[in-house]
């Protein structure tokens, strides 16, 4: 084969991979997906870097899946002129990274920290894998790690077809759903339409999700699944003694430092709420934690402007019904005296 064939060839492939990415590209597109960044460990550890950049304003959350939802970063933005930095993980208790942050001498800003009472008073591994692998990324984070992640966000940012947890080959083959039978079970899968995550690791229900009856009634199914999975009672006697105290040790060295410290306990509804109520009652796990923390708190039960909202899947909020959330959320933490530039230094 001649040179020329050569280069006709490597030109015939180039414009069939073109057309094939090009092709994949819109039909998914189509097809309702839009951009979405994988929220691991490259993701989570970009946003710590940000945390002692600019603390005078500045604002770090923590927490679980429901402050990504509930947080508007636009509306927080435009009324605060302060930055929110989202250390949220889905899934998970946040003290893990409420050590990791009052274990840091440098760090002396603002923390809100979201409470979801089955993951917060919990002490089962599985709730700290998540963050225990993102809080190992970051200590061990290589400069060649460094540069993979500024490529992926060039290329995630203009390919909606990049989505891992929905669109890749492993994605896909998971989406075969298998029936279950003895020795084989079936995780049951979230739908594609909940839980989009933005760059600032955000995350937000799609429309289509909202008009979806059935990938909402599919969510509130794996709700309570996990309820039927958890077989131990809520932590109470010297197990709660420990924990309360051990976000106590964390949080007196954040305010020793002239950090701000406040709890907040974002809106869940219908049957979840219920089994929340009945299993976390206010007065022994969040009255309590506030006692012993000596810390300001805001649970949405409190305060009528934010205690009616209607969860589409019974535990996170819409983007439109966020938006309402942040602003009342703003506006009552600034009735408690929280300063969202500067710190208490």
């Amino acid at each position: 084969m001649t040179s020329s064939s050569f280069a006709k060839a490597g030109i015939l492939m180039l414009i069939l991979v073109t057309t094939s990415v090009f092709s994949w590209e819109l039909y998914v597109r189509s097809k309702g997906f839009d951009n979405s960044y994988d929220d691991g460990g490259p993701l989570w550890t970009h946003q710590r870097h940000k945390v002692c950049k600019d603390q005078n304003n500045s604002t770090v959350f923590i927490g679980s899946s429901r402050i990504k939802f509930d947080l508007d970063t636009k509306t927080w933005e435009s009324l605060t002129h302060n930055h929110p930095i989202q250390l949220a993980c889905v899934g998970s208790s946040p003290l893990s990274i409420l050590r990791n942050l009052a274990a840091d001498k440098n760090f002396k800003g603002n923390l809100i920290i979201d409470v979801t009472e089955v993951l917060f008073f919990n002490t089962a591994p599985n709730v700290f894998e998540r963050t225990e692998t993102a809080l190992k990324y970051y200590k061990d984070e290589t400069p060649a790690q460094k540069a993979s992640f500024v490529l992926d966000h060039l290329l995630e940012s203009q390919l909606v077809f990049l989505d891992k947890d929905r669109l890749s080959l492993n994605a896909q083959l998971q989406s075969l759903r298998i029936p279950n039978r003895p020795g084989v079970f079936e995780f049951p899968m979230f739908p594609p339409d909940f839980g989009r995550s933005k760059f600032n690791r955000q995350e937000y229900m799609t429309d289509n999700f909202l008009k979806d009856t059935l990938q909402q009634n599919q969510v509130k199914g794996i709700w309570a699944f996990f309820a039927k999975m958890s077989k131990e009672p809520p932590i109470s006697g010297v197990k709660l003694d420990s924990l309360l105290n051990s976000v106590k040790v964390s949080v007196d060295k954040i305010k020793a430092r002239g950090g701000q410290v406040i709890f907040v306990r974002t809106p869940s509804s219908g049957p979840f709420l219920m089994g929340e109520t009945m299993g976390y009652p206010k007065e022994k796990y969040w009255n309590r934690l506030l006692l012993t923390t000596k810390c300001d708190g805001i649970h949405f039960s409190d305060y009528p402007e934010i205690a009616h909202f209607e969860c589409p899947e019974f535990s996170h909020l819409s983007q439109q019904q966020a938006i309402v959330f942040t602003q009342n959320f703003v506006r009552i933490l600034g009735e408690k005296g929280w300063k969202f530039s500067g710190t208490n230094q």
